[in-house]
């Protein structure tokens, strides 16, 4: 444990970079100001020592003075060295937390985009942000009072043993007793607890962010908390835990521990009453009582030196727990980047015998997948829902990578494709496109940061988002969320294809691009798309069978086999999955309500 203990100390120290030296400053000038500060007792024992020596003509005891001033240089001394301490190890702390953040950033730009869809944001956050918080306490402050508490119980332990060893075994019998109750409540199977206690944490943190952002169903569908299912559960767990630990392992260790350290005095008076005796006899009773003094005194900063080894060391505890969870982040799968990167010859895109299965699935997402779309053409993806549409559109940009076979684009493998080449070459429209807090120019420009305002106004338009700019009051530098100004679902799904038609990529991918889009948008958004698509290759994916009519080839996925491909025409005319998914949309566009009975209860039906 200790050797771990260690180790996790080493690799949180590679964080700090070029600080590391500070923490090692920091900690050697904790350690002094500890040892300043006992000098102060000591300073307290001698003007004793001098007072009871001149009993009782107090006035011959002439250094009481001069200890009272040196008491003062030392108290003063001790609190500028640890002030100089601090400075450095929270310099170091601040430095480290803050290049775990920036090496996790870092870290999590190379991982799959699939990667966020597995791994709730809530979750990211708070084993990455919350952890590296925890991290520089840690260093901050607990590792300064570790080593300088124990910088000062060495010393301690060597001044007690110089004048009677017996009182001073009395005294630090209280210290063994302490920190056998800390390693009761932090050692063995408890520190496993610890980490149940902090995986519960992290279970809480993500059901917690998807809480607030299911709040708006709960308000439409007058639902209670308690429909968040996972959210209770979560909270639950996170209270059984931390009762456990706190109820079932600390509570009586951390009695014993209190009661003992701050009653170390009691120890010392036992033992001190045996000893007077044998004093007095000996004749040197008033030593015997300047040491005594000198014990009684030490015996009081016990306690809190034993304090700050506990808080100390459960920093330390939690500090490594912390640092597993960073790990968690820093061994995300990052996305392979060949060696020898090809440029693709043109605009097809080819899938060779795919397979892939998501991490965990028991049940392959694609299998067997095969189809080119040659460049320039417009290929739709149809199918049921969980058929592997979007599944497969996901591979292109290597969201994911696949587990056999190959997705070329341009005759390369896009694993052999520099990732940012390969981006540049594949333009996306989700059906559910998030919008940055900022304005429509800076949403849009997402796409090409270096585009002037000429070229986003330009792409704009052709996305049909005229009427947009013209009803928003300043116009596209209008910040999205501020002052009530928001867009509807299909209004951002028009900014969004303006990023698209902006960013220029030869390959687009729609994956539901008018899910959320009434009529009215859903016209502007089909005339943006006769932009967007314009000698480009085209994969569409779409559940609404009109939206693909006019598509050069249909790929019908089921169960993620490919279980029919051709035009419109012909896979309408063709017995099949198709031709019933067809007749099925016939059907359902031309449902209506019909006219209650006479009793006057309502009907459904559908009209010829």
């Amino acid at each position: 444990m200790k050797k771990k203990k260690q180790n996790d100390l080493a690799d949180l120290l590679k964080y700090a970079g070029n600080y590391k030296s500070l923490t090692f400053i920091g900690l050697g000038l904790s350690a002094i100001a500890m040892i300043l500060g006992m000098l102060p007792y000591i300073c307290i024992w001698l003007t004793a020592k001098d007072l009871i020596s001149a009993a009782p003509d107090w006035s011959s005891a002439s250094g009481i003075a001069h200890y009272g001033w040196m008491a003062f240089f030392f108290a003063v001394a001790g609190i500028l060295v640890y002030f100089a301490a601090l400075m450095c190890t929270h310099l170091a702390a601040f430095r480290t937390a803050s290049n775990i953040r920036k090496q996790g950033m870092a870290h999590l730009m190379k991982t799959p985009l699939g990667y966020f869809d597995s791994n709730a944001s809530g979750l990211i956050r708070n084993r990455l942000d919350g952890a590296a918080s925890e991290t520089e306490t840690l260093l901050a402050h607990n590792l300064a009072d570790i080593v300088g508490t124990v910088a000062m119980f060495i010393a301690m332990v060597v001044l007690m043993f110089i004048f009677d060893w017996r009182m001073g075994a009395a005294c630090l019998l209280a210290a063994v007793v302490s920190v056998a109750a800390m390693s009761a409540m932090m050692g063995g199977k408890n520190a496993k607890l610890m980490q149940e206690y902090q995986a519960a944490q992290d279970v809480m943190s993500k059901a917690g962010t998807e809480y607030v952002r299911g709040i708006p169903v709960v308000k439409v569908f007058q639902q209670t908390v308690y429909s968040f299912k996972a959210f209770k559960e979560a909270i639950e767990d996170y209270s059984t835990k931390a009762e456990k630990y706190t109820d079932g392992v600390c509570r009586m260790p951390q009695s014993v521990n209190l009661t003992f350290t701050e009653g170390a005095f009691i120890f010392l008076v036992p033992v001190a009453l045996l000893i007077a005796p044998s004093a007095l006899a000996a004749g040197n009773f008033a030593e015997f009582i300047t040491d005594f003094a000198f014990y009684a005194v030490f015996s009081a900063i016990i306690s809190t030196a034993l304090a700050k080894i506990m808080f100390a060391a459960s920093g330390m505890m939690l500090a490594s727990t912390a640092l597993g969870r960073i790990n968690e982040v820093m061994k995300a799968p990052t996305l392979k980047i060949t060696d020898h990167p090809q440029i693709p010859a043109d605009n097809s895109v080819e899938f060779k015998d795919v397979t892939f299965t998501y991490e965990g699935a028991d049940v392959h997402a694609l299998e067997h997948v095969s189809f080119r779309v040659s460049p320039g053409q417009t290929v739709a993806l149809v199918g049921p829902s969980g058929g592997g549409k979007t599944t497969a559109a996901s591979l292109i940009p290597r969201f994911w990578d696949v587990d056999s076979g190959t997705v070329e684009v341009g005759g390369v493998d896009v694993r052999e494709t520099d990732p940012h080449v390969l981006m540049d070459q594949v333009a996306f429209v989700f059906q559910n496109n998030r919008l940055f807090k900022a304005s429509i120019l800076e949403n849009v420009r997402a796409a090409k940061p270096e585009a002037s305002r000429e070229e986003v106004q330009r792409a704009l338009s052709a996305a049909q988002c005229d009427d947009i700019i013209d009803k928003l009051p300043e116009g596209m530098d209008t910040v999205i969320g501020t002052e009530g100004t928001y867009l509807s679902g299909g209004e951002q799904q028009r900014v969004a294809l303006a990023r698209a038609i902006l960013k220029d990529a030869p390959i687009i991918v729609l994956d539901e691009a008018t899910a959320f889009a009434d009529p009215e948008n859903e016209v502007l958004i089909q005339k943006a798309f006769a932009t967007l698509m314009k000698d480009r290759t085209v994969i569409m994916i779409a559940h609404r069978l009109s939206t693909v009519v006019g598509a050069d080839r249909i790929i019908v996925l089921d169960c993620g086999h490919v279980v029919q491909q051709g035009t419109h025409q012909e896979l309408s005319e063709t017995e099949g999955l198709y031709s019933r998914m067809w007749k099925d949309y016939n059907q359902s566009v031309t449902w209506r309500i019909q006219q209650g009975d006479s009793t006057g209860s309502a009907a459904t039906g559908k009209e010829a």
